[in-house]
């Protein structure tokens, strides 16, 4: 990525120098269809921006990557492209006060999700093209000032081929000489502008709503996704949280959507989840399923899609100066998910997966050695790549869910309404933010922010109970370590079991501050068999326990009737076995014993994830073929009593697949593919036979011509991606030397395929075929990480990580990388960090199961 950097420094300075009126973008993707298939294929792009000098020098930069430039007028001047531009950046000197640079270039169409991609629909031959951009690949389509505090109104019109329809954040309609001209936007950052082109199938509705200054707001609605998944597109159900998503945010914020319509697409080969250009939504095209799944899934497609309206206001009406802020948008975006999700919404027990799932994301990533305050020090452009974590999504989600409970919700509210209205089409700090909480909740707001957004780090909450003769408390204190102390909104709760079920009798919400806090308002509550602190999961902390407690999770965590509760006790061990705190075989039995009564999918999909990883990194290895043993005939069984037809058994279904290891098992895999075996209620969709089959290719019982028999089953871009997957999973050297090939020597997959290949090579029952590449690997990620874009070389060097060749000798050769190699790119360096961080915890967590041998 050599060139393609900016830094934090130069967009001030560029800030100070320059205000752009507008810009003009016309775009010609006729070249997408036509002729033979070819990596170099290019699209004309002609920008005019306008922009006035509003600070002292008359020269600065704009950002443009593209293979050629063929025309660069600045006020009228003709500059040499050969001179001005050197494949990143167009240089402009000679300024004026008012000033109109024209840029006439050939851009690239993209294979990597990131500026233009293209994909060409195995299925029929189609071509659909889309834009995606942040942090900043706006510069890969058109000439701009690729930072987020340089807003501005923008048109775009778009030639594309014939039959094709054309969207961007503003409304379009296709003239008499076959251009889509696009209205101008209110003014947004370079990162949320957006094309989407193509033969997309396109479903319409619409919003209307009653104003409170009694006018009516009507808002056209629409959806897209490819032809071919048509047939199994839920416009709906889209169109429904949508309405309800636009109801919650209108009568919370009170300030009415301001970007005219609210089209979302659903689009092939995406890297992220979604992405918030306003009037025009991206999502993977993951979102429409093909088969069967569970009401998890829809919950999390209705999340991401009230995550993304929530940007319209926290994002993109109001954007951070720069990517030190992220978390201004995507903290309070995913906080305003689960929120409206819980109460606008079917999905009412949303806060159960936020608990269980987004903050196991946020833990992890707060304890990684790359950890950083919510409020990060983001240097550059590749920082902020990075910075899409955990830390700034779920830590800082969870950080506003306890800024709720301190301030109290309408204080909270009322302070959003007011940062929307003060700082409208404009860019903030997080000075900005603070100020407006400050008076509506008359609470020290910097104090609260020193203590959550400007520290990293999660600290531990731990009851210390002592009892009088008679078994009532006579003080119960919460413990808090891991760092420097916080202060934390959290509540305690006392359970114990009556007629088989653990519930609550007692609870008490205080402000814990400290190493030590005393709870006096249980002193004399009866002895409790199970004491929960953060009860409700009100603040950010891992939750331990004392003795007695864990003793009673062991032999009754299914009994807790709560499924808040349940889901923070399972997400407590799961901690406490990443700490290596707890064995790894402790847990899997836990799961074993009580996952088959967990009601709550998600939470039980999680613990299947917990108690695999559990088996495959953190058991002492003499143990895997126990634990993996146990763990299937565990799956199995639940399998075979689950209801027939429901989500359990579907999930189980999978989770069986997954950890299949006999023959026996194997047998039944196949069995279930081929019609010879069958389990009551069990439909054997598309997407479960792929998901059966990729466990036989694995272990060796599924070749190459099985593999593209199933292709041509499932002759679709979704089954090209599974049969990639199976291939590169088959366990032979000469398989996996071609999956190496493909993925690290060559450029020609698309990110799709990387992915994919990259899932396939790396198998927990193959640690000594891909052995070999542990020493390829280290050799290799300098020359990726300087030749790729950083999507490709962010997958490249995670995925393919030697984590499974769990030695020292693994952890010392991934010191002795980083060592001699001091100088590689910061955003490089860290992503090996953090591995190394994952494998140093694995040890760990492996030293304590032999322990419990």
């Amino acid at each position: 990525m050599p060139g393609e950097n900016l830094t934090r420094d130069e967009a001030h300075e560029r800030a100070g120098l320059v205000a752009v009126d507008g810009y003009e973008v016309a775009l010609d993707l006729r070249s997408a269809v036509g002729g033979a298939e070819r990596p170099d294929r290019t699209f004309r792009s002609v920008t005019t921006l306008r922009f006035r000098r509003t600070g002292a020098g008359d020269a600065t930069f704009v950002d443009l990557i593209a293979p050629s430039v063929d025309a660069v007028t600045l006020n009228g001047r003709a500059l040499d492209p050969a001179v001005v531009f050197d494949g990143t950046r167009i240089a402009l000197d000679g300024l004026a006060d008012e000033n109109v640079l024209v840029v006439d270039a050939q851009c690239a169409y993209s294979r990597t999700g990131e500026g233009m991609h293209r994909f060409v629909d195995p299925e029929d031959g189609e071509v659909y093209l889309y834009t995606q951009y942040e942090p900043a690949d706006a510069r890969r389509v058109f000439a701009n000032f690729e930072q987020p505090d340089l807003k501005a109104p923008y048109r775009f019109e778009v030639t594309a081929p014939e039959g094709w329809t054309v969207w961007s954040n503003g409304a379009g309609e296709q003239g008499a000489d076959g251009v889509w001209r696009f209205a101008e936007t209110a003014p947004i950052s370079t990162y949320i502008t957006c094309v989407v082109a193509g033969p997309y199938h396109y479903v319409t509705d619409s919003y209307t709503r009653v104003l409170g200054d009694g006018t009516e707001l009507e808002i056209p609605l629409g959806a897209m996704c490819r032809k071919g998944l048509a047939k199994h597109f839920d416009a709906d159900d889209v169109f429904l949280i949508t309405k309800q998503g636009l109801d919650f945010f209108h009568e919370n914020f009170d300030y009415p959507y301001p970007f005219g319509k609210y089209d979302q697409a659903f689009v092939p080969e995406y890297n992220l989840g979604a992405m918030e250009n306003p009037g025009l939504v991206t999502f993977t095209e993951e979102c429409v399923y093909r088969g069967k799944v569970t009401r998890a899934a829809y919950e999390r497609r209705a999340n991401v899609i009230l995550h993304e309206m929530a940007h319209m206001w926290f994002g993109d009406l109001v954007t951070m100066v720069w990517w030190d802020d992220l978390w201004l948008k995507e903290s309070f975006a995913d906080f305003m998910g689960s929120f409206s999700l819980a109460e606008a919404t079917r999905f009412t027990d949303s806060w159960v997966t936020f608990a269980n799932n987004r903050k196991a994301w946020a833990y992890r990533a707060d304890q990684l050695p790359s950890t950083h305050p919510i409020t990060a020090d983001i240097r550059d452009l590749e920082d902020a790549k990075l910075n899409f974590d955990g830390i700034t999504y779920a830590k800082g989600a969870s950080v506003l869910k306890q800024l709720v409970a301190y301030a109290g919700r309408d204080a909270f509210l009322e302070g959003s309404r007011r940062y929307f209205k003060r700082h409208a089409y404009g860019n903030t700090r997080l000075a900005d933010l603070l100020t407006v909480l400050e008076e509506t909740s008359g609470r020290d707001m910097k104090a609260w922010a020193k203590s959550w957004l400007q520290t990293s780090g999660v600290n531990s909450l731990t009851p210390d109970v002592t009892y009088d003769a008679e078994g009532r408390i006579t003080e119960l204190a919460v413990l808090q370590d891991g760092g420097e102390p916080r202060p934390h909104r959290a509540a305690v709760g006392l359970y114990r079991l009556t007629d088989g079920a653990l519930v609550r009798y007692a609870r008490v919400e205080a402000d814990i501050t400290g190493a030590r806090t005393v709870i006096s308002e249980l002193a004399g509550a009866e002895r409790p068999d199970l004491v929960l602190v953060n009860d409700d999961d009100l603040t950010y902390c891992k939750i331990r326990f004392d003795e007695d407690s864990l003793a009673t999770l062991r032999g009754h965590l299914g009994d807790i009737t709560d499924p808040l509760a349940r889901a923070l006790c399972w997400s407590a061990l799961w901690n406490l076995t990443r700490d290596g705190l707890m064995p790894a075989r402790d847990f899997v039995r836990v799961a074993l014993d009580f996952a088959g009564r967990e009601t709550d999918i998600g939470v039980l999909q999680m613990v299947h994830a917990w108690a695999r990883s559990a088996v495959v990194h953190y058991a002492a290895p003499a143990w895997r073929a126990e634990g993996g043993r146990l763990l299937a005939e565990g799956a199995l069984g639940e399998l075979r009593i689950a209801e027939p037809g429901s989500e359990h058994q579907l999930t189980w279904a999978r989770f069986f697949a997954a950890v299949a290891s006999s023959d026996a098992d194997f047998q039944l895999l196949e069995g279930l593919l081929d019609g010879t075996a069958a389990i009551d209620g069990l439909e054997v969709d598309q997407e479960l036979r792929w998901a059966f089959l990729e466990p036989l290719a694995t272990h060796g019982r599924a070749d190459e011509a099985r593999i593209g028999a199933e292709l041509t089953r499932d002759d679709t871009a979704t089954g090209k991606r599974h049969q990639v997957r199976c291939l590169a999973a088959r366990p032979s050297e000469a398989v996996k030397a071609q999956a190496w090939a493909q993925v690290v020597e060559s450029d020609q997959l698309s990110n799709a395929l990387v992915g994919a290949t990259i899932g396939g090579f790396v198998q927990p029952s193959q640690r000594e075929l891909i052995a070999p590449y542990t020493e390829k690997y280290f050799a290799a990620i300098e020359r990726i990480w300087s030749e790729r874009s950083i999507q490709i070389g962010m997958d490249v060097v995670r995925g393919l990580f030697p984590g499974l060749q769990d030695r020292p000798e693994t952890l010392a050769a991934t010191d002795a990388w980083l060592a001699e190699h001091a100088d590689a790119a910061p955003a490089l360096r860290r992503l090996v960090l953090e591995a190394r961080d994952d494998l140093a915890r694995a040890l760990r967590a492996q030293e304590c199961d032999q322990r419990a041998a």
